[in-house]
């Protein structure tokens, strides 16, 4: 298969990946369920991912679409359209499937995917994370993962507009 076709392959829709969903669960892989912009993709993220990819079988992103990003970042963001953010994502070795979602939040979407970890940055509290209740229902863990300190896609965006 082409390179470029398994990473177009990895890119789902919340409608497109229950055929996928039911397959990994079929076969007993643990799933590890993460989202976030990941506008300016940075060492941090790929650090980030990297950590929480090695806390299951199965990698799933939730990836903030670009309308989201607005609403959730400003008026100036994303910085890269949401096609090429999934792309990128999805060109990951450990990334397993990357799924856009249009809320602010992604509840709705870890309510579809059900995963068996969900991982945020350690910047939050595991009981403060979007779907906790969800996957703590469902007898799941809910992990922090240390993050790499001084990368954000902020700190990037605004060292680019003081270096012009």
């Amino acid at each position: 298969m082409e390179k470029n076709q398994t990473i177009i392959n990895r890119i789902f829709t919340a409608d497109s990946i229950s055929q996928k969903l039911a397959y990994w669960q079929f076969k007993g892989k643990k799933i590890v369920f993460t989202n976030g912009c990941f506008d300016v993709l940075h060492l941090g993220h790929v650090e980030y991912l990297s950590k929480a990819a090695e806390l299951g079988d199965i990698l799933i992103i939730g990836l903030n679409s670009d309308a989201s990003v607005k609403r959730l970042k400003g008026a100036n963001r994303p910085i890269n359209p949401e096609h090429a953010r999934a792309f990128i994502l999805a060109s990951l070795r450990f990334v397993d499937a990357v799924i856009f979602f249009d809320e602010d939040t992604p509840y709705n979407l870890i309510k579809l995917i059900q995963p068996d970890i969900l991982v945020k940055g350690n910047d939050y509290k595991p009981e403060d994370i979007v779907g906790y209740d969800i996957v703590s229902a469902k007898g799941g863990e809910v992990k922090t993962v240390e993050l790499v300190e001084g990368f954000s896609s902020s700190l990037i965006i605004e060292k680019m507009k003081s270096e012009k």
